[in-house]
């Protein structure tokens, strides 16, 4: 799954299960925190468990999971 189409599934996700304010708006923002912090939380166990894996596969799933932080920033 690229980038742009994980941000998209994890951000229709959260809008649809935790956002149920009366503004479009404020539901926007409300899903777009959500993933940001979900991918924060993703990319912390990476760095902390990074000593046991290959650091160029660390290297691509932080660069990834950056990317779909910047992908939901889009949104």
């Amino acid at each position: 799954m690229t980038p742009k189409e994980k941000a998209q599934q994890l951000y229709n996700d959260a809008y649809m299960r935790w956002c149920h304010e009366l503004s479009h708006d404020k539901n926007v923002l409300t899903a777009k925190n959500i993933c940001i912090y979900i991918c924060n939380e993703v990319i912390l166990e990476q760095c902390k468990s990074s000593e046991l894996k290959d650091p160029r596969y660390q290297d691509e799933r932080l660069m990834y999971w950056n990317e779909v932080k910047q992908e939901i920033e889009k949104l």
